[in-house]
């Protein structure tokens, strides 16, 4: 006897319908992330996705081509930590930064030694004759070149937040945090600095300092100090002040108008969220 034929394996059920199939014929799947891009437009046109739903499918797919030295926060604009700073002056940049974690480095910002959680400076506040340096931890570093899907998922797989970015020389390049990536997709998320405008614009700081928001009214700001800051071609104190040093302010920068001293202490979408605002003292005149 001839052996059987072997058998084939079952055929799996489609289950798509006719309507489905022939739709699929004459409207092909798009052949590029650009086709695609406009697909979820035309779905949102539809209404079968929302405008929310749209723009985060739209973040998955272009962050698909995007590294960490895309988005990273770069070297010059770093808030980090000298492990021999006082404790006092740690403290100072906790409370101006509103950071939760901190590069830690030693003589030059290129020797990064780890990374400071700021709730950690409460164990250095009770006991001060502890080392700064049993409190790091580890810095992870990634090149510039690191994908941000990769990256997305070591950080979610070694619950690190924080990650040192560095070059092709092996210099330190910048910082890039879990919020960064995750800002791709979703749009900018909210955080410590960002506050309802019906909670307030102006806020007094423990050390006679001023935080000042922005977006806050120029008229405002001249009321709160009394200073004249009118300007007639600007609505906020965050456009004056960009206006008046001739670019896009950038975090730690500072500049000196109508008596008032303003810090840029947060940005996001080139805008500034937050100034650090000093009244500059006035000499008394020589009678």
């Amino acid at each position: 006897m001839s052996d059987a034929p072997p058998s084939r394996p079952p055929k799996q059920e489609d289950k798509r319908g006719f309507l489905q199939k022939l739709a699929e014929m004459l409207h092909p799947g798009p052949d590029s992330k650009d086709e695609l891009i406009e697909t979820l437009v035309e779905a949102q046109d539809n209404d079968v996705i929302g405008a929310q739903s749209r723009e985060m499918l739209e973040g998955v797919i272009r962050m698909a081509d995007m590294t960490a030295g895309d988005v990273m926060v770069a070297a010059p604009r770093m808030d980090a930590i000298n492990i021999d700073a006082p404790f006092d002056e740690l403290l100072h940049l906790v409370i101006d930064t509103a950071h939760s974690r901190f590069p830690v480095y030693e003589n030059e910002k290129e020797n990064i030694l780890g990374i400071l959680m700021a709730k950690d400076l409460l164990k250095l506040q009770r006991a001060p004759e502890l080392n700064i340096r049993a409190l790091l931890r580890p810095a992870v570093f990634v090149p510039e070149s690191k994908g941000l899907n990769d990256l997305l998922r070591e950080f979610r797989g070694n619950r690190n937040h924080l990650a040192i970015v560095i070059d092709e020389f092996g210099r330190v390049a910048g910082l890039i945090t879990i919020e960064d990536v995750l800002e791709q997709i979703v749009g900018e998320i909210e955080d410590e600095f960002d506050i309802a405008e019906d909670e307030g614009d102006i806020f007094g700081l423990p050390d006679k300092t001023y935080r000042v928001s922005g977006d806050t009214s120029i008229e405002r700001v001249s009321e709160a100090f009394g200073v004249k800051l009118l300007d007639e071609d600007f609505e906020t104190i965050g456009g004056l002040v960009a206006h008046e040093m001739g670019h896009v302010p950038r975090r730690g920068e500072s500049h000196a108008l109508a008596g008032l001293h303003f810090t840029v202490l947060h940005t996001k979408g080139g805008a500034v969220r937050w100034f650090k605002v000093t009244p500059v003292a006035v000499p008394p005149r020589q009678p």
